[in-house]
């Protein structure tokens, strides 16, 4: 299966993040208490705790702190309790917009998230107005110049369900989330290490946006992106 190009935007929206680690490391030790209180400590038996873990080690995020969230998480230290709240909406030209949160106070994060919508040229829109135009599944993406055939073949053997090549050279394998860490961890026994891995909502077709009009998509997504509560931001935007 054929795509566009993607390994430019993947770089760009690595370095905002990179800018952004402070603010990084509190919502992975978010991630990280949530999913060791959701499905328990171990990362052999928890998915998305091992994939928060791995997060926060691509961040630098120092072990002490990894454990300490676990233990919030599990029970053994005192911790804040963190509800996940999902808002859908739209930002430029119609492009659609996913806002995933983890909080303890739902009207404040409501509040907020409308606010960084509405002031950036955005708007909320009902649950379920534009999840239908995402996927959920695991995503890794390799650098161009990763053996294709190689790739493909190993992907698909450990249960992947499609490799994208993209027109920039990059290859983009995709899986059921159940299979995320068993095709990464075959993979890596191979050598095969994707620049990024993680579980995501992958549009379905993606809206390009230039100019002005990408620029403004920018701030809106940076503005969600900035508020204490939110997770993760997704879209549809192509900038």
């Amino acid at each position: 299966m054929a795509g566009h190009s993607k390994w430019a935007n993947i770089q760009h929206r690595k370095g905002r993040q990179d800018e952004k680690r402070g603010k990084i490391w509190t919502k992975l030790i978010k991630e990280i208490t949530v999913a060791a209180k959701l499905g328990g400590g171990d990362i052999a038996t928890n998915p998305r705790l091992r994939l928060a873990i791995d997060k926060a080690k691509d961040a630098n995020m120092p072990n002490d702190n990894v454990q300490r969230a676990i233990q919030r998480g599990t029970g053994s230290l005192e911790g804040v309790n963190y509800e996940e709240i999902r808002y859908e909406g739209y930002g430029i030209n119609g492009a659609a917009v996913i806002v995933d949160c983890l909080t303890d106070n739902r009207t404040r994060t409501v509040a907020e998230v409308r606010h960084a919508f509405a002031k950036n040229g955005g708007n909320m829109g009902a649950e379920g107005s534009v999840a239908f135009l995402f996927k959920h599944c695991g995503q890794m993406l390799f650098a161009p110049g990763t053996n294709e055939d190689r790739l493909m073949e190993a992907a698909l053997d450990a249960g992947a369900e499609d490799v994208v090549t993209h027109d920039d050279g990059s290859l983009e394998v995709l899986t059921p989330v159940p299979e995320f860490s068993i095709v990464q961890d075959a993979l890596a026994k191979l050598g095969l290490k994707a620049e990024l891995a993680t579980v995501t909502m992958r549009p379905e077709n993606e809206i390009t946006l230039e100019g002005d009009q990408a620029e403004s998509m920018q701030k809106l997504l940076d503005a969600l992106e900035n508020l204490d509560d939110v997770q993760e931001v997704f879209s549809n935007a192509a900038l």
